[in-house]
Parts: C-alpha cells; structure tokens; sequence
C-alpha cells in the first residue's frame, strides 16, 4: 500500500484540490465549481520532497505526504484469430476486385479500339 513521506499535518478546507507540486511542497488550487474556472495554485506547506520515477505521491487523509507504487507495464492483448482473419480477407478481397476492374477496362478499352 502506501507509505508515509513527511508528516505534517496540514488541515484541509472545503473547495481546494490538495497536491504535491514539482517541488515536492504541498500546494492547493481552488476547484472548477459549474460555470467558474479554477483558481491557481498556492503553496501551503513546504515539505522539499525528493520525488522518485515510479511513485504516486499525494496528501493522506492525516493530511501527511505519502507515496504509493504506480503498477506500470502488464501484457499486451492477443489478437483475436477472427480479427486476423478478417484482415486478411480485405486484403484478399480488394486485389481480387483490382485485377476484376483491370480486366473489365481491358475489355471495353479494346471494344472501344473496334468502333
């Protein structure tokens, strides 16, 4: 699960969007209410984490930073044989209509030559 970072305790107030900024201090921006934009962000407390690659760092419920470990990566899906199938019968299917058409302007280009 997650682990605490820093402990400081910082008391939350209704309306604001609570996070850990670029420079590992915590900040707060006002939140986007109906019509009306959010507002910019603030600093609150100064924390000076070093945030680490594979980390999701956010402010617990103690109002404390802590951290917990993003799951990345996993397996890609397989195709399935029916979409592979069915690729393959386009491609099938628009060279035979390329030769067809090839054959039909063949046809009337020589009927044409005729007349």
């Amino acid at each position: 699960m997650a682990e605490k970072v820093a402990k400081i305790g910082v008391k939350r107030e209704d309306g604001y969007l609570y996070f850990i900024d670029k420079d590992g201090d915590v900040s707060r921006a006002a939140m986007a209410r109906g019509g009306k934009k959010g507002g910019k962000a603030s600093k609150v407390s100064k924390a000076g984490i070093k945030k680490e690659k594979g980390f999701l760092y956010f402010l617990d419920k103690n109002g404390d930073v802590s951290r917990a470990k993003m799951s990345r990566g996993g397996t890609k899906k397989k195709k399935t044989a029916k979409k592979a199938v069915k690729k393959v019968a386009k491609k099938v299917v628009k060279k035979v209509a390329k030769k067809a058409v090839k054959k039909v302007v063949k046809k009337v280009a020589k009927k044409a030559k005729k007349k």
